[in-house]
């Protein structure tokens, strides 16, 4: 199995439009950060990308990615969901509808706000040719158990997922005492790192430090970044076995 990050980025991206701060005007490429999204290729050849953000044809096209066969969606915020129309592309490869799964609450925001979306196949596929699972219990999805996570964002709970070893929660303020037991014996763990300060609905790299040693993944990795955290600088501050997310970074599990 292999995860891709796709993005690593808050909701404003970076460089951040108008912005002359050393991570904004910086030559690394580490710190060109698209909003968030990863997909996770399974061995049997399924992509499952988990949510939609507005960079998804640009980060497809950046990773030739050529099918979508599930989408897993943590919440409906808009660096999370609006790049929903670009799917349309891989319903025209693929000739196939693509299934979407999420909370009930996010399944509804999806019907009322992309309801254009959710069609049955027929001979058109120049629109997104989409149907919603509403899910909230671990289900099979390719032959393998995908696991919902309840986190805490702001005052809203949205779901993280567990896939084999794999765990991925972004947008997290707060981890409920009973989602421990579903990140035991992780070996590898995305977690979301906004910003130095503190902030209402998101960790910062306090807090995130502070779970990651609780969780103890083989491996974690930092995502959900503003630009306020510089590549080079956020990295020699961090545990062993702790890194920075970074756009395209390819990661495999057996």
């Amino acid at each position: 199995m292999q995860l891709t990050m796709l993005g690593v980025g808050s909701s404003a991206g970076t460089p951040v439009v108008g912005c002359n701060c050393a991570t904004c005007l910086s030559d690394n490429p580490r710190n060109k950060r698209t909003r968030c999204s990863s997909l996770i290729t399974l061995d049997s050849g399924e992509n499952i990308l988990i949510d939609t953000g507005p960079d998804l044809r640009n980060q497809s096209l950046r990773e030739n990615v050529k099918r979508v066969d599930a989408v897993l969606y943590t919440h409906t915020h808009a660096d999370h969901l609006h790049g929903i129309d670009d799917l349309r592309a891989f319903c025209v490869i693929q000739r196939s509808q693509i299934p979407l799964y999420a909370k009930e609450d996010a399944v509804l925001h999806i019907a009322q706000k992309f309801g254009y979306t959710l069609r049955d196949p027929s001979d058109f596929w120049e629109m997104p040719v989409l149907r919603v699972e509403t899910i909230d219990a671990p289900f099979e999805l390719f032959g393998m158990t995908v696991s919902p996570i309840p986190v805490m964002h702001g005052r809203s709970q949205i779901f993280g997922y567990r896939i084999g070893n794999i765990a991925y929660m972004t947008d997290v303020s707060e981890i409920p005492e009973s989602s421990f037991p579903l990140l035991e014996g992780l070996d590898i763990l995305l977690l979301d790192c906004l910003r130095e300060k503190s902030h209402p609905t998101h960790i910062n790299i306090e807090q995130s430090i502070s779970y990651i040693g609780r969780i103890k993944a083989k491996q974690s990795y930092l995502i959900h970044m503003t630009h306020e955290l510089e590549y080079a600088s956020l990295s020699k501050k961090l545990p062993k076995d702790v890194f920075v997310g970074f756009d395209g970074l390819k990661l495999s599990v057996n």
